[in-house]
């Protein structure tokens, strides 16, 4: 599930949807400086909002277009503070956090600042329901998961609810976008007459295929089906298990695969099991000269360039396939990598967590202001509040059609093409100038109620579609159906995993030292099976694999999947009821 290999992918494809976090932040106030002022007078002065981020950089105040916003809407500034070590400290002596709040979900110092009584209880003199309706009408899943962690914090003694977390989906059908893709060189497919492809056989063939149409890459060199990489492998070959989360839609849970439907655990080591056999086909392809003999000494870099020069033929992901390859000087010349997946492939896509995670959003118990704080965070709440903090001001970057559809004006185009676009008179500075520092509390990729079946995700509004720029895009479509890969992808076979508050449990110490032993040995000798010169030889490796993993210490590291496992499947269950 929540895997380094996610991360690094994560980071790869940049797919951070802003450079932003919810700033949330240390004490404050606006003082008048002595002077007598009557309640009309008062009520007219600007207030300060201290905002402290725990896993924030920045460090100031607010400026730009969001600024105006704010004042404007309800006449505060914001003052974000990032971690300072000492200050921070200070702060907790002082009792004086500030007025918003924002907290790493999995870090210990949450907690530590609930257990001292630093954070304000929503539910205080009807804290949420008078200044939060948004939040209490449509974050449920999100408030009861943040007063279930009060009574995990307290050992039972509260169930009070101090926020939320933040990257919150609208329902469990929400989902992250896909990049198991299964990307082909689809001018070479179409050449070859779009053979129909039901399983893994029917695409080495195609695969087989391929690279006699095309035997060199751009440069002249020997073409593959496949280049790997070998340097994001942990206790399994990651091509390995993500080609059976690819297929199966199953995701890697320990030393093994997990099926959400069934809650059943795949060990690495089953005889029938999916690691074994995806394992298998990486051993046909290169007995058949179509996997890159340097695939297990090269990393990450070494291979895109491969990719990116025409030496391969396909990728389960789209960052090693459409993304890297599809540069004009080859969609030009009429070719393309694109989306064309196995009949019978069920590829994971990662459903969105209803009740957030990520960051916890809270008030400080000291805030002269929480009422404005509720109201300012209710806003940001809203779908319009959203997608203002996200895209520009509404109307002027963003608004929504007759058809119920959410648009960029030419302006918004502009900023997402130049962030250094000027955003005119009424607002200060340029796109980038105002960008927020206050974290999104929606996920980009979940629903927006306001709409007619559309996400927060500009990439995946209908308004953004364009005709394609090129004939072999156009025929991708016509022969598909299809005008973008997150609908063809959608419409055909998929398993969306559901998004729960399921956390890895805490190995031993003697079990690290275990899992450490026998990961090695299934890293190593996976690698050394992939390379075997004939059946024969990949049988006895496989063999002498099992038997050297038992002997070390394997069925301690199944027994502790198994049991992660089905924690994760009560999560998941609960999510249903």
């Amino acid at each position: 599930m929540v895997k380094k290999f996610v991360d690094k992918l994560t980071s790869v494809l940049l797919v951070s949807s802003m450079a932003l976090g919810l700033t949330a932040s240390l004490s404050g106030c606006e003082k008048s400086n002595g002077r007598s002022s009557s309640k009309k007078e008062k009520e007219k002065e600007t207030i300060t909002l201290d905002v402290f981020n725990e896993y924030g950089s920045f460090n100031g105040i607010q400026e730009g277009w969001v600024a105006d916003i704010l004042k404007e809407k309800f006449n505060v500034k914001l003052n974000i503070t990032p971690y300072i070590y000492g200050e921070f400290e200070e702060r907790i002596n002082k009792k004086d956090l500030g007025d918003i709040l924002l907290f790493w979900e999995s870090g210990s110092t949450y907690s530590d600042v609930l257990k001292k009584d630093l954070l304000y209880d929503w539910n205080r003199d009807d804290l949420l329901a008078k200044h939060g309706p948004y939040i209490k009408d449509h974050m449920g899943d999100a408030l009861r998961k943040n007063q279930r962690m009060t009574a995990s914090i307290t050992d039972g003694s509260s169930d009070k609810l101090y926020g939320f977390s933040c990257n919150i989906g609208t329902s469990s059908e929400d989902h992250q976008p896909f990049f198991y893709t299964w990307d082909v060189r689809w001018d070479l497919y179409r050449q070859l007459g779009y053979p129909k492809v039901n399983d893994l056989e029917d695409y080495e063939k195609l695969l087989k295929d391929m690279v006699k149409a095309c035997p060199k890459d751009d440069s002249g060199n020997k073409a593959y089906a496949a280049s790997l990489w070998s340097d994001w492998d942990e206790s399994m070959v990651m091509h390995v298990k993500s080609l059976a989360s690819a297929y199966y839609g199953y995701d890697e849970l320990g030393m093994g695969l997990y099926d959400s439907e069934t809650g059943k655990w795949h060990g690495v080591l089953d005889q029938d099991g999916p690691y074994l056999e995806m394992l298998k086909f990486y051993h046909k392809l290169y007995q058949d000269g179509l996997l890159d003999p340097d695939s297990r000494k090269q990393g990450y870099e070494e291979a895109i360039k491969k990719i990116k020069n025409g030496g391969t033929m396909f990728s389960i992901f789209n960052h090693a396939g459409s993304l890297a390859y599809n540069e004009s000087m080859h969609t030009k010349a009429g070719k393309m990598m694109q989306a064309m997946k196995p009949l019978q492939a069920c590829p994971i896509v990662y459903g969105l967590n209803t009740g957030g995670n990520g960051s916890i959003l809270c008030i400080g118990a000291a805030s002269k202001y929480p009422e404005k704080c509720m109201e300012v965070v209710n806003w940001m709440s809203t779908p319009e509040g959203y997608l203002t903090m996200r895209y520009g001001p509404k109307g002027v970057c963003w608004k929504y059609n007759d058809q119920r559809k959410t648009e960029l004006t030419e302006l918004g185009k502009k900023c997402k093409e130049n962030p250094r676009t000027k955003l005119g008179k009424e607002y200060q500075g340029s796109f980038m100038d105002g960008a927020s520092q206050v974290s999104l509390i929606w996920h980009d990729d979940a629903s927006n109620p306001e709409t007619d079946g559309e996400t927060y995700n500009y990439e995946r509004w209908e308004s953004g579609f364009s005709e394609p720029e090129t004939e072999i895009e156009k025929d991708w479509q016509e022969k598909t159906g299809f005008r973008s890969v997150e609908d063809y992808m959608e419409k055909g076979k998929h398993t969306v995993f559901p998004g729960t508050d399921y956390k890895m449990g805490v190995k031993s110490r003697k079990l690290k030292k275990l899992w450490k032993r026998v990961g090695k040995v299934l890293v190593e000798q996976s690698w050394d099976a992939i390379y075997a010169k004939s059946d024969a030889q990949y049988d006895q490796i496989v063999s002498e694999m099992v038997t050297k993993c038992m002997k070390i210490g394997y069925k301690d590291c199944a027994k502790w999947s198994k049991k992660e496992a089905a924690k994760r499947k009560v999560l998941e269950d609960a999510l249903a009821k």
